[in-house]
């Protein structure tokens, strides 16, 4: 595991801000995975329901690694961004920095994702997605 100082991007707004809590912790202390995946999920979901401009469903972690441990007081950013549309699926791809350290600040990447989202109607069933605007 890397320990090299990094910085949030520069050119992006995080698409999630978190800070963890003790609840969130496994028994050594670190944040839970399960956490950290399923905040990745919200994350991502958010890009594929603007794109899809409606309602999507998670249908694969297509990729997921852990660089490094997440702990209580660690600032959460989420960024997340589409890489791939095709007629009903939105594939996005989620990289996730810790803030930690407040009297010396520094900034790790701890964690990288891809998902794919399917656009779902009212009913939960695969519809395809719009053409994309200029909105």
């Amino acid at each position: 595991m890397c320990n090299q100082p990094t910085q949030l991007p520069p050119d992006q707004m995080p698409v999630l801000r978190v800070m963890p809590m003790p609840a969130d912790l496994n028994p050594s202390g670190d944040v839970f995975g399960g956490w950290i995946m399923a905040q990745v999920d919200i994350a991502g979901a958010v890009p594929a329901i603007k794109r899809a401009r409606g309602r999507v469903a998670t249908i694969a972690v297509n990729s997921f690694l852990f660089k490094q441990p997440v702990s209580v007081g660690d600032i959460v950013s989420f960024y997340a961004e589409v890489i791939k549309v095709g007629k009903s699926s939105i594939t996005v791809d989620v990289a996730v920095y810790a803030e930690r350290n407040p009297e010396h600040p520094i900034v790790v990447k701890v964690t990288e994702a891809v998902l794919t989202y399917v656009a779902v109607d009212k009913n939960g069933q695969k519809r395809e997605i719009p053409p994309e605007t200029n909105v």
